[in-house]
C-alpha cells in the first residue's frame, strides 16, 4: 500500500512542526500550511489524500477549508482539530463532510488510529475500483449499488477470493443479493469465460435432486427415458453456484462431499466416474452450525464448503445505500416501462427510509417497480406506495 499524502493547515508554528515531525517519523508525505488560502494552493497544485485543519485560523476557518477541499476534490480525506469540542461543532463538522475530527491537545495515539483507518479505507475503496475496473466486459461489481462501508467489506473480500479455487459460503437473508455476489466471484474469476450453473437446492424435491446435480443415465429410474447430464458436468471448467445449500437431504449430502473431495462424480444408474473441474459456490439463509449440532448438517460437508464466508448485511443494516437504490430501481424500471419518472418526493422517500424490509433489496426494488407503474408524474409520491408502507410509517410519526 502506497503510503498517505498528508497537508496540515494550522496558524500555530508550534503545532505545525510538532504534527509534521510526528508523521515523517511514521513515513507519511508531510506538507504544512500556515493559513486556508496558502493550504489550498498546495492541494491545486500536489496529490494530497488527507487534510489535517486547525478549526480557528484568520482568513479561512476549519469550515471554509473544508468546503473548499470537498468542493476541488471530494475523494480527499479532511479532519478538523478543534480546541472546542463541543458536541455541536463535532455534529456540523461532520454533516459538512470531514472524514472526523480531533480535540485539542491532539492525542497522537489516536491521529495515528485515524490515519489508519483513513489508509484501510482507501485502500478497500481502490481494491474495489480495480476490481470493478476488470469486470466491465461482462459482469460488473458495479451493478452491485452501494456507498456503505459494510459492503466496501463484503466486495473487497469478494474480490480477493475471486482469483483463487477456494469454496466460497455467501451467507444472509432471502432478497440479499447472494447470487449477485456469485456471479461477481465468477466473473471476475479465471473461470469467467466457462459456465456459471445454478442449482437451487429448494425448487428440487429429494428425489430429483441427485439427478439435477450429477445426471442420470436411461432407464435408470422412472421416467428417465434418455441419459442426461447433471449440473456439476454443466459447470466443468467454470463455477457452480449451489442456492439454499442448507436445505440439502443428508443423503445427497455424502455424495456431495465426494464430488468437492475427489473431483469426480457418477451419475444416477451409471458406473462410470466422471471427473470434473469446478468451483463451488453455495448460499443459505440458515444456520449451518446449529444445523450440524442437530445432525442436520454433516461438519465435514461444512468445512468443504466454508473456506471462505462471505456474510450479506441486510437492507436494514446498510440503510445509507436505500437513496441510491430506489434512485437505481427508478431508472431501470423506468426505462423497462416506458416512464418519464425521474425521482421521489422527499415525503415518500421519509416513508421508505422508515420502512424496515423484511424481504431486503428484493422486497425494495418490487415496492419501486410498483410505484414507477402506478405514478402518473415524474416524482412517486407517498399515494404510489403499498398502504402497509405507509401506515408504518405513520405509526412510528406518533
Amino acid at each position: 500500500m502506497n503510503k498517505l499524502s498528508v497537508l496540515i493547515i494550522d496558524d500555530e508554528e508550534s503545532q505545525l512542526l510538532s504534527l509534521k515531525s510526528f508523521l515523517k517519523r511514521r513515513d507519511y508525505d508531510v506538507y504544512t500550511a500556515s493559513d486556508g488560502v496558502q493550504g489550498f494552493d498546495i492541494i491545486s497544485t500536489t496529490f494530497i489524500d488527507v487534510v489535517l485543519t486547525d478549526f480557528r485560523m484568520p482568513n479561512w476557518d476549519g469550515f471554509t477549508v473544508l468546503k473548499k477541499v470537498k468542493e476541488f476534490n471530494p475523494e480527499i480525506d479532511v479532519v478538523v482539530i478543534t480546541a472546542y469540542g463541543s458536541v455541536e461543532d463535532a455534529v456540523s463538522i461532520m454533516k459538512a463532510g470531514a472524514y472526523d475530527y480531533l480535540s485539542k491537545p491532539i492525542d497522537l495515539d489516536e491521529l495515528e488510529n485515524l490515519l489508519n483507518r483513513i489508509k484501510e479505507k482507501r485502500f478497500l475503496i481502490s481494491e474495489n475500483k480495480l476490481l470493478k475496473n476488470q469486470l466491465e466486459e461482462r459482469f460488473k461489481f458495479d451493478s452491485i449499488i452501494s456507498e456503505s462501508g459494510i459492503m466496501e467489506e463484503v466486495l473487497n473480500t469478494a474480490g480477493r477470493v475471486a482469483n483463487s479455487k477456494a469454496s466460497v459460503l455467501v451467507r444472509g437473508e432471502s432478497g440479499t443479493g447472494k447470487e449477485l455476489i456469485a456471479k461477481a466471484i465468477h466473473y471476475a474469476s479465471p473461470r469467467k469465460d466457462k459456465p456459471f450453473v445454478t442449482v437451487n437446492i429448494s425448487s428440487l424435491s429429494e428425489n430429483l435432486l441427485e439427478s439435477e446435480l450429477f445426471g442420470h443415465e436411461k432407464g435408470s429410474f422412472t421416467g428417465a427415458a434418455v441419459q442426461r447430464i447433471g449440473r456439476f458436468e454443466e459447470a466443468d471448467g467454470g463455477t457452480l453456484f449451489i442456492d439454499e445449500v442448507g436445505d440439502i437431504p443428508l443423503q445427497a449430502q455424502v455424495k456431495l462431499l465426494r464430488a468437492i473431495q475427489f473431483n469426480e462424480i457418477q451419475r444416477l444408474g451409471g458406473n462410470t466416474t466422471i471427473k470434473v473441474d469446478v468451483r463451488i459456490i453455495t448460499a443459505t439463509h440458515r444456520n449451518l452450525e446449529e444445523m450440524i449440532k442437530e445432525n442436520e448438517f454433516r461438519e465435514d460437508l461444512f468445512y468443504r464448503l466454508n473456506v471462505v464466508s462471505i456474510c450479506l448485511p441486510t437492507l436494514k443494516q446498510r440503510k445509507s445505500d436505500i437513496p441510491i437504490l430506489i434512485d437505481h430501481f427508478i431508472k431501470k424500471h423506468a426505462a423497462i416501462n416506458n416512464k418519464n419518472v425521474k425521482s421521489v418526493t422527499s415525503e415518500a422517500l421519509d416513508v421508505l427510509m422508515k420502512y424496515t424490509y423484511p424481504g431486503n433489496i428484493r422486497e425494495l426494488e418490487n415496492i419501486i417497480e410498483r410505484a414507477v407503474v402506478l405514478c402518473r408524474d415524474e416524482f412517486v409520491t407517498k399515494a404510489d406506495l403499498p398502504n402497509l408502507i405507509n401506515k408504518i410509517s405513520e405509526k412510528k410519526n406518533i
